[in-house]
């Protein structure tokens, strides 16, 4: 049996756990041996959903019914996870990325996707990893090496420890409520966001993030900033963890009525974008 792919890095009090070869996920994030996200050792990770995060390409969220139409044209995509009507978070967390660059503390991974039926649209990201001393950086890079343009979205599934005293803290501006099915119906006005996570149920996409999501427990002290403006807060009672997600754009962008309004990217043949997120990390 081959023994699973992982790379290790290291910095400071930090250590980070990647599996390249499962959707380029981090299996754990640790300050010395306290985790900062929901983390397994990488030998015992055996999917990327079950991971302490992993890169959201090239949509977030959720396809309603797996079908959009896009320029003119209709496309339906494969499902790709058991019992869900929808297609789910892209293809990146479903494919081995490769290590193309590694030091002690960085390591880049690449990932080429050629039109299948999961994704009609051929693209090339690399995904950069960099721990400092007290944070994580991770910056995403998409080019569309297809012919056609291509619908572009991204972002990150990072998974929180939830604890005791689990707090978050966003500037936001609005919410989209959701369907039974999880996609979202319409937008409503949302005056930041600052609770404890006992209190909330969420599964919903937010926009108008500005400035850093704080994430506090009685432990630590996170401040999350991207270049993302967009952020699905997944609050399931009864678990272990929670999300808060930088992402691009709304959940099902590419189906509503204005995609680039919503978020979405339009990427010319040859044209690349960029997103990056920020993990700092201190004790409370």
């Amino acid at each position: 049996m081959t023994a699973p792919q992982a790379v290790e890095l290291r910095r400071g009090a930090l250590r980070l756990a990647l599996r390249p070869d499962l959707g380029g996920s981090i299996a754990g994030l640790w300050l010395d041996d306290l985790p900062v996200l929901r983390s397994v050792e990488p030998a015992a990770l055996t999917a990327a959903r079950e991971s302490a995060s992993y890169p959201l390409v090239p949509y977030s969220n959720r396809i309603g019914e797996r079908q959009f139409e896009w320029r003119g044209r209709r496309y339906q995509l494969a499902a790709n996870w058991p019992g869900e009507p929808h297609a789910l978070h892209g293809v990146g967390w479903m494919s081995a990325w490769q290590v193309m660059q590694r030091t002690e503390d960085r390591v880049m991974l690449a990932l080429t996707h050629p039109s299948d039926a999961h994704w009609p649209f051929a693209f090339h990201a690399e995904q950069t990893v960099e721990l400092s001393d007290t944070s994580l950086r991770i910056m995403l890079v998409v080019a569309n090496i297809d012919a056609r343009e291509t619908p572009m979205g991204m972002g990150w599934h990072p998974c929180f420890v939830r604890r005791a005293r689990s707090r978050v803290h966003l500037e936001l501006t609005h919410r989209w409520e959701a369907d039974a099915g999880k996609l979202p119906t319409h937008r409503v006005e949302q005056n930041g966001l600052d609770a404890d996570v006992a209190v909330l149920d969420f599964d919903n996409c937010f926009d108008g993030w500005r400035g850093p999501a704080r994430i506090r427990d009685e432990k630590l002290s996170l401040r999350m900033t991207s270049s993302l403006t967009h952020a699905v807060i997944y609050t399931p009672p009864g678990r272990d963890f929670f999300c808060v997600e930088p992402v691009s754009h709304v959940n099902n962008a590419v189906r509503s009525a204005d995609p680039i309004g919503q978020g979405l990217i339009a990427l010319a043949s040859g044209e690349s974008a960029q997103a990056w997120m920020q993990l700092d990390i201190a004790r409370t």
